[in-house]
């Protein structure tokens, strides 16, 4: 008997009508207001400094006892619930009268957790797209690249890469033969050079959080994600070693702030190529070098073959590696044919879905090329170089020693 009374104590507490309805209209207010203040720089700005910022902080402390992900604890928890909450609003209205009232309310329900749940994300997170970026506040003019100096940092990038895949620690095999918990561990400090020139860089971060479910990451096509809820840098551990480094130090940099996705990947490879780390350097310059090839290569055909035939086998061979883990995880190969074609379609189709949204996401939120501005970055370490008084000449034999 008490075992019964103690199961249904709840249904005897009466909420007056008046907080229910305060309850259910409160996140809508708070998205309201979000959406009527984020053409206002100077509110984003506040919201940014004095509300997004601290909390992140705050939630990063919390999480960081913990040597799992919050973030997929939290991902997993909300699963379970919805489908528990759907069955059962499922049992209530087969069993119960009145089965659109019972329905109707279990909808709402639903709706106002999920308006709290956006609500959060809004005011944690989107008003950093929406207020003065990290280029914008550090002088940055992002007026654009010619092929001249295009050719030249990459050729900067060549030759540091080509040096540093020769002191990566290897076993006979030429492969890297660190281990990943020294990546996550030493990551906290590779922002402590380049902050002293970038002082909005500075500041505490957190070890990483490998994830439990990285094949599905691998699968997507994504080598980490910041939760701006849970304040944790999220990483896939099946990520091929020499590209883990500067993935940890993007998501990083999204936890101090720097919101947009070519301004993390070029913070990310600008401290990286600073940090004094050598598995750091490498994965920065080596990073960097892939995809300024990849824009060199229709610039400038004739440079890019000549920087092409100048890379070291060791360099060659972690640039292959990390290709063609990214290529495999578009297929699956069980060895039966048919499902194989299917398992394969499936994973395209889900994996387009998700770029879907996140690109989307991004353009909702004035980011204005979507997925394609993680590659933007290209412009803003260009400019680095050209700015800070690096001389950039195309016919310029470079000796790199003085300049990162």
């Amino acid at each position: 008997m008490n075992l019964d009374r103690s199961k249904k104590w709840y249904k005897r507490i009466k909420l007056p009508l008046g907080v229910i309805i305060a309850v259910s209209i409160l996140p809508a207010v708070i998205i309201a207001l979000f959406y009527a203040l984020r053409g206002n720089t100077g509110a984003m700005v506040w919201a940014t400094t004095y509300i997004s910022a601290p909390i992140r902080r705050f939630a990063g402390m919390l999480t960081s006892v913990y040597p799992f992900s919050m973030m997929e604890i939290l991902i997993i928890i909300a699963a379970l619930a919805l489908i528990y909450f759907i069955v059962r609003t499922i049992m209530l209205t087969v069993r119960r009268r009145g089965k659109w009232k019972i329905l109707g309310k279990r909808a709402l329900m639903l709706v106002v957790t999920l308006a709290y749940v956006w609500g959060i994300f809004c005011w944690l997170w989107n008003v950093g797209y929406h207020a003065p970026g990290f280029a914008q506040r550090n002088g940055f003019t992002g007026q654009g690249i010619n092929s001249q100096n295009l050719t030249a940092v990459t050729r900067i990038f060549a030759q540091r890469a080509n040096e540093l895949s020769l002191l990566v620690e290897r076993d006979d095999n030429r492969n890297y033969v660190g281990d990943r918990r020294q990546i996550f561990a030493e990551s906290i400090y590779v922002f402590d050079n380049i902050s002293e020139e970038f002082p909005c860089l500075g500041g505490r971060i957190f070890r990483p959080k490998p994830m439990i479910f990285s094949f599905l990451m691998s699968r997507m096509g994504y080598g980490g994600v910041y939760f701006a809820i849970t304040g944790e840098a999220n990483i896939n551990t099946q990520l091929p070693y020499m590209s883990m480094p500067v993935t940890v130090v993007h998501e990083h940099a999204h936890t101090l702030g720097v919101f947009a996705e070519d301004e993390a990947n070029f913070v990310a490879i600008l401290a990286s190529i600073t940090s004094e780390n050598i598995i750091f350097e490498y994965s920065g310059y080596l990073f960097g070098l892939m995809h300024l090839m990849s824009v060199l290569q229709s610039a400038n055909a004739e440079a890019w073959q000549e920087i092409s035939q100048s890379l070291y086998p060791e360099l060659i061979r972690d640039w292959n590696e990390i290709s063609e883990f990214w290529k495999s995880q578009r297929l699956v190969e069980t060895g039966v044919g048919l499902l194989d074609r299917v398992l394969t379609n499936v994973t395209e189709t889900m994996r387009d879905s998700v770029d879907s949204i996140y690109d989307a996401f991004l353009r909702a939120n004035e980011q204005e090329l979507g997925l394609l501005s993680y590659g933007a970055w290209v412009d803003l370490i260009i400019e680095y170089f050209v700015t800070r008084g690096f001389l950039v000449y195309e016919d310029l034999d470079y000796d790199t020693e003085g300049y990162v």
